[in-house]
């Protein structure tokens, strides 16, 4: 009797199961997207993950608009996406300037009319021991990875509203989902990241605007190169840029790009790329005590804090260790995503 009620709740949860899927491919198939044709905006598109995403809109046939910091970056990030025939739009914004930011989105929209995806990408990393961070430190990250997003939403929002249509894409982090030792700043902006974007998530499917929260793990972009770090700054640059090389702990930018574009077309609540990220969201769910305890660990073997509070770009932090034949997979990636 025990081993009939077993399997009738089986074959219930199984019949539960299929049906559940086959309604979530129904919903996706109804609200994917073609985007050829389609703007799409993103944000810290002159470089490294950003460039990749705005490659892959080209190859699909959508108009890319893209903005940075650097204006010589986004130079040659402009002259890079047209010579792939991509109709481009690139101007230089820091996404922490409220005022440049709606500067931005409504010379898009004049130029290029609505947009129809907006990819928040832009962002700092800081690495170090977080006796060596101050909360100047805290606040910049705030302010490049969270008010950044939240100023190009509040800006490009409203136009969606009119249409009742629009997809927005934030780049969030695993940092986001399980804070990593000597990245108290990211991961306390990456947090706040995705709070946001599952507010948003409830609030605008209403409108038929869905918000997709990315979440990565580390990616082969090149990034190191440009990220900042404190402390032992050799050393820290050392394993952050050997563990963004490994193929065992780092997914390529390619990869990453093409998983983020198809869940934003299909308009996703969520996409988690690569398989240690996964693993690491699953595990800290099942039982965070466990991961918490682990990563306190792993913090006591990472290089000691200094008295210097000064910060160092990944580029003028080079060891003997990196670059090196450890990060090779990083340092080409850097050259082939404007990292340099």
């Amino acid at each position: 009797m025990k081993m009939r009620t077993w399997l009738k709740l089986a074959s219930f949860t199984a019949s539960m199961s299929a049906g559940v899927a086959v309604a979530r491919n129904l919903i996706r198939a109804k609200r994917t997207i073609d985007i050829a044709g389609k703007t799409i905006v993103i944000t810290g598109g002159s470089r490294g993950l950003g460039l990749v995403l705005a490659r892959g809109v080209i190859e699909r046939g959508g108009r890319v608009a893209i903005c940075a910091r650097d204006g010589a970056e986004v130079d040659r990030a402009r002259s890079h996406l047209l010579a792939l025939g991509g109709d481009v739009f690139a101007a230089v914004c820091d996404v922490s300037d409220r005022d440049d930011v709606l500067r931005f989105i409504t010379t898009v929209e004049d130029d290029f009319g609505a947009i129809d995806v907006l990819i928040n990408n832009a962002g700092i990393i800081q690495v170090g021991p977080l006796a060596t961070m101050t909360e100047d430190d805290f606040e910049h990250a705030m302010d490049i990875n969270f008010f950044g997003p939240l100023h190009t939403i509040y800006a490009a929002l409203p136009g969606m509203r009119r249409r009742k249509a629009g997809r927005i894409v934030n780049i969030a982090s695993i940092g986001g989902k399980v804070a990593i030792p000597h990245l108290a700043a990211y991961s306390t902006s990456k947090f706040a990241l995705v709070g946001l974007s599952e507010a948003l998530r409830a609030e605008l499917s209403g409108d038929s605007i869905y918000v997709t929260t990315v979440v990565p793990g580390l990616m082969r972009t090149g990034s190191p190169r440009h990220a900042w770090f404190k402390g032992k700054v050799a050393a820290e640059y050392a394993w952050f840029s050997i563990g963004d090389s490994n193929a065992l702990t780092s997914i390529s930018a390619e990869s990453a790009a093409e998983q983020i574009i198809e869940a934003f077309t299909r308009g996703d609540a969520e996409v988690v790329i690569s398989p240690q990220a996964k693993l690491m969201s699953l595990l800290h769910g099942i039982a965070p005590n466990l991961v918490q305890e682990m990563l306190g660990l792993v913090s006591r073997m990472m290089p000691g804090a200094t008295t210097t509070t000064s910060m160092v770009e990944g580029k003028d932090a080079e060891s003997v260790f990196a670059p090196s034949a450890l990060t090779r997979n990083s340092d080409k990636a850097a050259a082939r995503n404007n990292e340099n």
